[in-house]
């Protein structure tokens, strides 16, 4: 904390987000160790493992290139079960609306959402809808859970990662985090990337389908983009990662808006992007696999897994050498997802 509250330094997928969570999170009747933290729960049935995920969504501006925020509600949702293994079964979606709000916002974003969820295949079965004064809200918060049955073959978990394994990430990245800031912020004309705002379930299907078991690690890079995700997942597994990244894994959008304000991609958010750690043997089928999905056709081997120091990750530049790649901190990008 600063000072005993909340800044907007908390939301933004970091150092201060992950401290916040260990100190006034744990100890709810879950997990009690950071270390078993995952993007959705996973309950063990009779029938079958399912898994059980929610989240809560405050993009400013609510309409991207690309998406909006009830897109990106939907696909957040998929996506966290997706990172699990899990094929999304069923949403639940509710609203916080300011007084104010008005009809038309709320049908296009709506219209947004069940398009979104028919093309994914996934029914919003109940929800809720609250207004608040004038003031108490940001306009509009979307809230979500989702429910889903895992893939028999999933033994997903962010503790699994072994040295020698393979980091892979679907396609390029930094481009959610980029569109929003260049739709939030005029930036004297400059013309950013579109958002890749997606459901990933089908990819991470395929994934599975082709290597299974050999899948150890899967996550969705949100905020704090690659390099909090790869953070968490290294203190997670106890593990180093040492990164290679191909230029073409950020796209020249991205690249260009980049260098022109100052940012890191690495720590970028993405909504349509999975990073799988597998292993070596699978790495291969892996690729071949995420590349023949379209959500993954610019799927490509980042770097591995190494034995150490514990949660350490480093990646190399252009000139040969290595640099250390950070857990973000401070406030990266607020009000993304």
């Amino acid at each position: 904390m600063t000072g005993g509250r909340i800044t907007l330094a908390h939301g933004s997928g970091g150092a201060m987000t992950h401290r916040l969570i260990a100190d006034q999170f744990l100890n709810l009747g879950g997990p009690t160790d950071a270390r078993d933290l995952e993007d959705a729960a996973v309950l063990a049935l009779a029938e079958g493992t399912l898994a059980f995920t929610t989240d809560s969504y405050v993009v400013t501006p609510r309409f991207f290139p690309g998406g909006d925020i009830g897109k990106l509600a939907v696909c957040g949702t998929i996506n966290d079960l997706a990172a699990m293994g899990a094929q999304p079964l069923a949403m639940s979606l509710a609203l916080v609306i300011e007084e104010g709000f008005t009809e038309d916002e709320l049908q296009r974003i709506m219209a947004s959402v069940r398009e979104t969820a028919q093309m994914a295949g996934v029914p919003i079965v109940t929800g809720d809808t609250k207004v608040v004064e004038r003031g108490a809200a940001d306009g509009l918060f979307v809230n979500t859970a989702g429910i889903g049955r895992r893939h028999p073959a999933a033994r997903i978990s962010a503790r699994n990662a072994r040295p020698g394994d393979r980091v892979i990430l679907s396609g390029t990245v930094g481009d959610h985090g980029l569109a929003v800031l260049t739709a939030r912020h005029e930036l004297g004309g400059l013309v950013g990337p579109k958002s890749d705002c997606a459901p990933l379930w089908p990819l991470a299907r395929d994934l599975l389908d082709a290597v299974g078991e050999h899948v150890h690690c899967l996550r969705d890079p949100t905020r704090g983009g690659v390099a909090a995700t790869l953070n968490e997942l290294a203190f997670q597994s106890q593990v180093g990662m040492r990164l290679s990244m191909p230029e073409d894994i950020v796209s020249a959008a991205t690249h260009g808006a980049c260098e022109l304000l100052g940012l890191d991609p690495l720590v970028l958010a993405n909504e349509g992007k999975l990073i799988a750690i597998v292993s070596p043997e699978a790495a291969d089928a892996a690729l071949a696999a995420l590349r023949g999905n379209p959500l993954g056709a610019k799927a490509a081997l980042v770097g591995e897994v190494v034995d150490g120091p514990p949660g350490r990750v480093t990646a190399r530049t252009p000139l040969g050498t290595e640099r250390m790649v950070d857990m973000p901190s401070g406030e990266i990008l607020p009000r993304i997802c």
